[in-house]
């Protein structure tokens, strides 16, 4: 099989030729744009998502001899969740040769962070599939940089520390609620409201829902914690 000029770009990106491009093909491929014989990337990204967990957790252990589990996992959670594979896709260019159906690119799916996230995944697994465990683990090393050096120590998710500050004063868990939605289909600003039940909330506005909850959950752990 040919890639298009498009693919072979990315290839050099990525800093991966393909020995059966095929298999970078079926990574770009969302189920929008799949049919009989033109296999998506869901399988793919399955697979993906576990050769990622386990050159993440090789290379935080290397990188932190001392870490103990719980000081290991929040920092493997921060770099393996979908806004941050969303991240790396974007400055990787993969948006730019998905094959969409026609669908997902009027509503803007080259930007979908979950979206992006997923196809990461994919080309993960694409290139552990076209050259090996090493490749794939050069692959990840290579564009997620200096991520794994500089995550935080403490980088659990917004959402999780609020639930365990709610559960530690023994709250039920937050809510988080749609107060707004605004802006083209193709484009919305979500406003999200996150609330405790001893009353207190904050509310953040994002282009996605997980985003808009994640940044209602910083904002009101923030307001919780402030000392009086």
């Amino acid at each position: 099989m040919k890639l298009s000029a498009e693919l072979r770009a990315f290839e050099g990106r990525i800093g991966h030729r393909f020995a059966r491009p095929a298999l970078l093909v079926q990574a770009v491929t969302h189920g929008s744009f799949a049919s009989p014989g033109r296999e998506d990337n869901q399988r793919l990204e399955f697979l993906g998502d576990r050769v990622l967990g386990l050159v993440m957790a090789e290379a935080l252990l290397a990188a932190d001899p001392q870490a103990t589990e719980g000081q290991l996992a929040p920092r493997f959670n921060a770099l393996v969740r979908k806004e941050t594979c969303a991240e790396v896709a974007r400055a990787a260019g993969l948006g730019e040769v998905l094959r969409l159906g026609r669908s997902e690119m009027i509503s803007g799916g080259r930007r979908k962070l979950a979206l992006l996230g997923d196809a990461m995944e994919a080309v993960i697994a694409a290139v552990y599939l076209d050259a090996g465990h090493d490749a794939a683990r050069d692959l990840v090393l290579r564009l997620w940089g200096d991520r794994i050096g500089r995550v935080d120590a403490d980088a659990r998710d917004a959402k999780t520390a609020l639930q365990e500050w709610a559960q530690a004063r023994a709250m039920p868990p937050p809510a988080y609620v749609e107060v707004a939605r605004e802006g083209p289909d193709h484009a919305p600003r979500f406003t999200i409201e996150a609330r405790l039940a001893d009353g207190s909330t904050a509310r953040a506005e994002a282009g996605s829902k997980r985003q808009a909850e994640q940044a209602a959950a910083k904002a009101l752990l923030e307001r919780v914690e402030r000392p009086a």
